[in-house]
């Protein structure tokens, strides 16, 4: 059986303060994507989208709104889960999900997202327990030695 050394060696690491690469870049020279965003006059760009868009342009409109502004993201609304509270346990409350949204009361796609957050607390649960009893077992291993 071969062993793990207790503390990785740091042969092959850089010093601190060292550079990986002498010869680089210098300070203070910009990379090319600097330089580009530099000579790049967005407002202009922007405006002449703008202005090609309201004459027309549906490509460019598509560009001025696909870029300029952010993609609208659905929010769900609160609901009313009735019997939720009622399962005692996590297998309990997924059925009730089902149930509730084979009986329409709630959107498939918020079901889908509450048995998802009821697998994520599960596994959650699963890690906690494991680890009390791996906790457990080496407390009673300890005080057998």
């Amino acid at each position: 059986m071969t062993t793990k050394p207790s503390k990785p060696t740091l042969a092959g690491r850089w010093q601190k303060g060292q550079s990986g690469n002498p010869a680089g870049r210098k300070k203070g020279i910009p990379n090319p994507q600097a330089r580009l965003r530099k000579m790049i006059d967005v407002e202009a760009l922007v405006a002449k989208l703008h202005e090609t868009a309201m004459k027309g342009n549906t490509r460019a409109a598509e560009l001025l709104l696909d870029r300029a502004l952010p993609t609208l993201r659905p929010v769900a609304e609160p609901v009313e889960l009735p019997g939720l509270k009622d399962a005692a346990t996590l297998t309990a409350k997924a059925e009730r999900i089902v149930e509730l949204a084979a009986e329409g009361k709630v959107s498939p796609d918020v079901a889908t997202a509450l048995l998802s957050a009821i697998g994520t607390l599960a596994k959650a649960t699963e890690i906690d327990e494991l680890k009390r009893r791996i906790d457990a077992l080496e407390a009673e291993h300890e005080s057998t030695e």
